[in-house]
């Protein structure tokens, strides 16, 4: 196992990247990044939507109409980054948005800086199925949003690779550089862009999940393009 141990009198900025479909943004997404970046003392939250995620079906609403959600709902809240890299990528290169291209282009952009990776339990534990999956602990740490009273349950490839990096405060993450995962609890809110979507198929309110210029943002198109093969889209 491979983690860089940070020299004590280095500073360094500490930057969260939280990536996702985000079809739509919602406050559940807005309090986990808020929620982590106080609890593990990052000084920013990249939110970064993903213009063609490999795992999942294309969300039907396209990647700009999201960006300009995530713009509406993240306003001018400190210590969260709109980050629009992977439409930047997308759109030069034409190929899937991968999170480990992602954590290499911010580490080359802020080579002293230390990333931690954000992840909901679910996308953690299918790990092993992304691109370059192992070397995402060569750019950064992994930090693991858990489910109330569901641990994770990585697969036996994952565990196997995961042996000897868990660490069980933050504090033990900012003291490397890389490599290491943490799991941790936030307060429950239940929340979840499926629920949005099934509600606005449904033609019931939104409001109290998304934010509000988010809400008035939507359009008839908007609203359609959402709801089309729900079934297929879930996050």
């Amino acid at each position: 196992m491979a983690t860089g141990h940070r020299p004590l009198d280095t500073a360094v900025k500490s930057v969260g990247f939280f990536g996702g479909t985000f079809a739509p943004i919602h406050n559940g997404h807005l309090r986990l990044a808020i929620e982590l970046r106080e609890q593990l003392g990052l000084d920013v939250v990249h939110i970064t939507p993903s213009a063609r995620p490999p795992h999942r079906a294309n969300p039907g609403i396209s990647a700009e109409r999201r960006l300009d959600w995530v713009r509406l709902a993240v306003g001018d809240e400190p210590g969260l980054s709109v980050d629009d890299r992977e439409l930047r990528r997308a759109e030069a290169l034409q190929k899937p948005s991968y999170t480990y291209d992602s954590l290499a282009d911010l580490k080359s952009e802020q080579p002293g800086a230390t990333l931690f990776l954000l992840l909901g339990d679910d996308a953690f534990n299918q790990l092993p199925g992304w691109h370059r999956w192992r070397e995402l602990f060569d750019l950064a740490h992994v930090v693991v949003v858990e489910r109330p009273g569901q641990p994770p349950a990585p697969t036996a490839e994952l565990a196997d690779f995961l042996r000897g990096r868990k660490v069980d405060a933050a504090r033990a993450l900012h003291e490397s550089t890389h490599g290491l995962w943490l799991p941790v609890s936030l307060p429950a809110l239940a929340i979840s862009s499926t629920r949005i979507r099934s509600l606005l198929q449904a033609g019931r309110s939104v409001r109290g999940l998304v934010p509000d210029l988010v809400i008035r943002s939507l359009t008839p198109e908007d609203v359609r393009a959402l709801t089309i093969e729900e079934a297929a889209i879930h996050d």
